[in-house]
């Protein structure tokens, strides 16, 4: 079997890995003319982890990420309202990493050059037409003056080409532009003195005023990491047009983001002068889509934003990429005919991600801090007088995302 990817974000070149380890062929084509590190910290669940662990990545993931210690939930006055282990000191058998986006998608490119072979991975070629037909898929990739750079043939196409997905707009044609509900986030990256125990995540207030700051890499010196921030505040009505295309490369602008830091208490690191002093950081409008009644038609399928764009909440979008990858590895490997595997893969995540989707427009599991809030506005003596504990814990596990693939 020949596998056709378009899209070499971390979900297709995990889905390539993934093939490979099953003896099946898989050929990434990215639009980009280079793949980058772009992006700025995410965290990546242990459920996503451990598949990474099985191709063989922990020591690489080891090297330039940061396993994180605790999670802790603030009001955006500073009062805690969850805290709770995360990743080996929750009980996993492996990490959750924090890591920079585009550290992450270099480890898992790397290996796809070295297992796969330098031919694995076409650069410069975006997707401009795919036919089916009864032995297979052909599809035309071209650059970005429109020229043709690549045809490929296989048994199935992926398209795991983001959040607009030329293979989805095939799929579903007058679905329309993502949805945006008035957020937008600001986030970046710099070199800052250790707060906490150094592997601790901070997230101050609910959805639609949230400040997070954790750190993503050793820094400069022993007492520094590299440390990614994230603010989201409201700058539009939902459902109407956002100011800016989604581009996760788009510098922001200070005196867009400053009326959104004041008022963020989070009594372990200063917030304000670390945004202050990161140079550029970047914006991004807070998009998703509705989920779809089905991903296939025949041998094409989607996958990661393609399938389920979500918004940054409770560390799923990558995760989610992740899982979707083995998913779709294990059903083609599983699967006497490649439409009969496509079919089973979709079974196995469609519903799950289309929860996630959902349950993250309420907030995540960081939901918890808004239902706090709600109820105490002005702030509180305890917690527990305000939300009682299984209250609390009921919203940040019901909201968590989906479990781990059963093997």
């Amino acid at each position: 079997m020949q596998v056709i990817i378009a899209g070499g974000g971390i979900g297709g070149l995990t889905a390539a890995l993934a093939l490979h380890a099953r003896g099946i062929r898989a050929t990434v084509y990215e639009q980009a003319d280079e793949i980058r590190e772009l992006g700025v910290g995410i965290n990546t669940l242990p459920q996503a982890i451990a598949e990474l662990a099985e191709l063989g990545l922990l020591p690489a993931l080891d090297a330039v990420a940061i396993r994180t210690h605790e999670l802790i939930y603030l009001t955006r006055n500073g009062q805690e309202v969850w805290r709770e282990p995360r990743g080996l000191h929750a009980g996993h058998p492996v990490p959750q990493f924090s890591i920079h986006r585009g550290r992450l998608q270099a480890v898992i490119r790397e290996a796809v050059l070295q297992r796969l072979g330098p031919d694995a991975i076409r650069t410069g070629c975006r997707l401009g037409h795919f036919v089916e037909d009864e032995g297979g898929v052909s599809a035309w990739f071209f650059d970005r003056t429109g020229r043709r750079t690549a045809q490929a043939r296989g048994e199935v196409l992926v398209g795991a080409d983001g959040i607009h997905s030329a293979v989805r707009a095939a799929l579903v044609p007058n679905e329309g532009p993502p949805r945006w509900n008035g957020l937008m986030l600001w986030r970046g990256a710099r070199d800052w003195p250790a707060f906490l125990d150094g592997a601790s995540m901070v997230v101050a207030g609910g959805l639609s005023a949230k400040a997070v700051c954790y750190p993503i890499a050793a820094g400069e010196t022993e007492r520094s990491r590299l440390t990614n921030w994230a603010v989201i505040g409201r700058i539009g009505e939902p459902g109407t047009e956002p100011p800016r295309r989604e581009d996760w490369s788009r510098p922001g602008r200070w005196e867009d983001l400053a009326p959104h830091v004041s008022g963020f208490r989070v009594g372990a690191v200063d917030l304000g002068a670390l945004m202050r002093a990161t140079e550029p950081f970047w914006e991004y409008p807070m998009c998703d889509r509705d989920p779809l009644a089905v991903w296939t038609r025949g041998r094409v399928t989607l996958l990661g934003d393609a399938a389920h764009p979500m918004y940054p909440v409770g560390s799923n979008g990558a995760s989610q990429a992740i899982l979707d990858a083995r998913a779709l590895a294990d059903a083609l490997a599983a699967a006497e005919h490649p439409r009969q595997g496509l079919r089973a893969y979709e079974r196995a995540r469609r519903e799950a991600t289309a929860a996630i989707v959902l349950a993250n427009r309420e907030g995540g599991p960081e939901g918890v801090i808004d239902a706090v809030e709600a109820l105490a506005p002005d702030g509180f003596a305890d917690v527990e007088a305000v939300m009682p504990f299984p209250e609390r814990e009921a919203i940040v596990r019901g909201r968590a995302g989906a479990a781990a693939l059963r093997r």
